[in-house]
């Protein structure tokens, strides 16, 4: 069992109980999936392109990613309708959190100059996006392989009914968010 899931049920799970008054242990919010998503918007000159994301992200999460592809035709971006524009992977169970844990622990520190990470970003219902300019903070990507620094999204979708909830979860496990 990975370290933030022993913390989750052992610590985390019986605070949030009594921060929040939760009559059952099902009611207690919890991390469901991590979905981390880069789009690739030079897929449409390079289709070769793709074929380095989809390894970068492989290699970040440990899980095959899926490609995406374009819903409709935007002539504007010399864009046609099922052309691939990005890769994401569903992170759930065991993966999850071992991916959450590097997150906190080894990758948001290396970023430079970080101050934390912007506490806002909930989307009202105690999901969590982050937005992160490079891949380079992650120990696993080669530096000397990289031929373009890609930004990435990781999105934390929990079973949290508010923010208040959500921030307040994701804090538990370490999330560094900015004092306001």
């Amino acid at each position: 069992m990975s370290r933030l899931k022993e913390q989750y049920i052992n610590t985390i799970r019986p605070e949030l109980m009594k921060k929040f008054s939760y009559s059952s242990v099902e009611a207690v919010p919890k991390i469901e999936k991590i979905v981390v998503n880069i789009g690739v918007g030079d897929a449409v000159h390079d289709a070769k392109v793709m074929d380095s994301v989809v390894d970068e992200l492989r290699t970040l999460t440990g899980q095959q990613p899926i490609v995406t592809r374009a819903k409709k035709s935007i002539s504007n971006f010399k864009l046609r309708e099922g052309m691939a524009i990005g890769a994401k992977v569903t992170l759930r169970g065991e993966k999850m959190y071992y991916f959450l844990d590097k997150l906190i622990s080894v990758a948001l520190p290396r970023v430079r100059d970080f101050r934390g990470i912007n506490a806002t970003a909930f989307d009202g219902r105690g999901n969590y996006t982050l937005g992160i300019k490079e891949q380079l903070i992650f120990p696993e990507i080669n530096f000397d392989k990289v031929k373009k620094i890609r930004g990435l999204d990781v999105t934390i979708v929990t079973t949290a009914k508010t923010d208040k909830e959500g921030k307040e979860l994701l804090n538990a496990f370490g999330m560094p968010f900015k004092k306001a």
